[in-house]
């Protein structure tokens, strides 16, 4: 089984995801990827996916070759590339700009190919990010969920997050930056205000450099009084790296309604469930 992005699953299946990582959290490590061979294409900037999944691996007895995303960039067909690999590998963790390129890879593929970020989605990154809300509220699925923010891996990947859980989804950002039109699971807004009454997670990503002005920032950065005006338990979650006074403002980052560095421990967990439900699957 490959995971390359949230809509081919079912909530059966990030639900039994849930279920493994916590699994994982209260046992000690096992040798479950004992004799197990992960070929890995992460960028040198990588950092907390790059840890979690190399850790993952390791503390289950797994090993890996990591190599640039670059080496997927050659002429040679994705099929002819992942058919050699076959032969030595048993996984494909991969940290590459284009979705396409995993795809190609997947279709010819008899080993599972892990989308580890593309410039698309990021599944893995909110599969655990879900994850450690649901550990928090068990009332996740009936709580409502705003990105604040322009259209992104990160956005993108909520989206299809709501559609697969049924989840509560607002997005908002000035005029022009919508994902796609307002269904069930999904409102596009551009007015901050009038949406915080009625929001219990706050989500967020870095800003690309031209959202990064005083106009922008006046409509739309989160402060702590503004997480003030959401429901009660309210909770901030930025995507990381965030950067304190852009999307968010350093005095929210440094309140009780930041999920928090020990949020993202559960990245662990959820890589290592990913690894093995492709395998078992």
């Amino acid at each position: 089984m490959h995971l390359l992005d949230l809509e081919s699953l079912s909530s059966q299946q990030i639900i039994e995801l849930f279920q493994l990582a916590r699994h994982l959290s209260s046992q000690k490590p096992a040798q479950l990827l004992k004799d197990k061979t992960f070929i890995r294409f992460f960028p040198e900037s990588s950092l907390r996916t790059r840890i979690t999944f190399e850790k993952g691996i390791q503390d289950f007895g797994g090993k890996y070759m990591l190599f640039p995303p670059e080496t997927l960039d050659k002429r040679e067909q994705s099929s002819d590339v992942i058919h050699y690999l076959e032969n030595w590998a048993d996984g494909v963790v991969a940290r590459h700009s284009s979705f396409t390129k995993l795809v190609e890879l997947s279709a010819q593929s008899s080993i599972p190919i892990i989308n580890a970020m593309t410039a698309r989605n990021h599944p893995c990154e909110i599969l655990s990010d879900l994850y450690s809300i649901s550990q928090i509220r068990e009332n996740y699925r009936e709580l409502t969920y705003t990105f604040v923010g322009p259209a992104s891996n990160i956005s993108r990947t909520w989206h299809e997050m709501a559609k697969v859980m049924n989840l509560s989804f607002n997005h908002v950002c000035s005029a022009g930056n919508e994902l796609g039109p307002d269904t069930n699971n999904y409102t596009y807004l551009t007015n901050l205000e009038d949406v915080l009454p009625e929001s219990d997670i706050i989500l967020t990503d870095s800003l690309p450099g031209e959202f990064n002005n005083d106009e922008y920032l006046n409509l739309y950065q989160i402060t702590l009084d503004r997480m003030k005006r959401i429901r009660p338990g309210a909770l901030l979650n930025p995507c990381p790296p965030f950067y304190r006074n852009e999307e968010v403002s350093s005095e929210v980052i440094d309140s009780p309604y930041f999920a928090g560095f020990q949020f993202k421990k559960n990245l662990l967990y959820m890589h290592q469930a990913v690894i093995l439900y492709c395998l078992s699957n």
